[in-house]
């Protein structure tokens, strides 16, 4: 089957609208982010994933975390984009033209959102102890003092700790779907000098994922978000198979 990647020899024109689109929001969120924030107005206040128990908290940012990226560094949040991006470009446009583009919409908002519930049960978990450790005293002591009212600066401490930006999560579900539908296609991955089949890419990436969230290695990652956008993408993509969506020799 052959595609028409073309659309009057432009960049852009060659992209898919709904990937096209998706990099056009996220790199302009991303500048509106900076802007803005040098007039003292953040937008991860309202648009990051908060913790669901913290004050800055709201429905909507399971939705709205996808479109943002890190402001911390211009250089920082220039690499995350970057790298979001770019993995958006390369399987996203893929994918969008064997989907069609509300399947691969619908498939996209399902693996962010997915990652972004993965998140906050594994901060539902974690809270409790990560304040026992920044107070120096045991979990039960800690669980202890947050019942009783005893830690004034918990709203704060909750609304700046736990907070995650970032397409990883919906870009992950996505290369979930290349592997598992060109599982033997052979590409190159740096820093490794010869070629990965795809289906061993994403297991790596996964396994990599999974040990560096369970020991804490890069902790400034949000490492089970990505594992989330996977999982979610996988329960779909058998979903559509069971119900007929797709079929299992079509794709994926």
């Amino acid at each position: 089957m052959s595609y028409n990647t073309s659309r009057n020899g432009s960049f852009l024109g060659s992209i898919p609208e709904i990937t096209k689109n998706l990099l056009i929001i996220n790199v302009l969120m991303w500048v509106a982010t900076l802007v803005l924030q040098t007039r003292g107005f953040f937008l991860e206040q309202y648009l990051a994933l908060h913790f669901w128990q913290a004050d800055d908290f709201m429905p909507w940012q399971f939705v709205t975390y996808m479109f943002m990226h890190d402001s911390s560094s211009v250089q920082g949040g220039i690499l995350h984009l970057f790298c979001n991006m770019f993995n958006l470009y390369m399987f996203g446009a893929l994918l969008e033209r064997m989907l069609g583009a509300k399947r691969y919409i619908i498939y996209y908002m399902v693996c962010g959102i997915g990652a972004g519930l993965v998140q906050e049960l594994v901060w539902q978990f974690t809270w409790v102890g990560d304040v026992a450790s920044t107070l120096g005293v045991s979990t039960a002591e800690a669980s202890k003092a947050i019942s009783a009212g005893q830690i004034g600066d918990l709203a704060e401490f909750l609304n700046f700790r736990y907070l995650t930006v970032g397409a990883s999560g919906a870009v992950f579900g996505l290369l979930l779907a290349f592997g598992m539908s060109f599982p033997n296609l052979k590409m190159f991955i740096i820093p490794f000098p010869f070629p990965i089949k795809a289906k061993w890419m994403v297991i790596g990436y996964g396994v990599f994922e999974l040990i560096c969230g369970t020991r804490g290695l890069m902790s400034g990652v949000a490492h089970f978000a990505h594992l989330g956008g996977m999982l979610f993408g996988i329960l779909l993509i058998l979903y559509w198979r069971h119900t007929g969506v797709i079929r299992k020799n079509e794709y994926m």
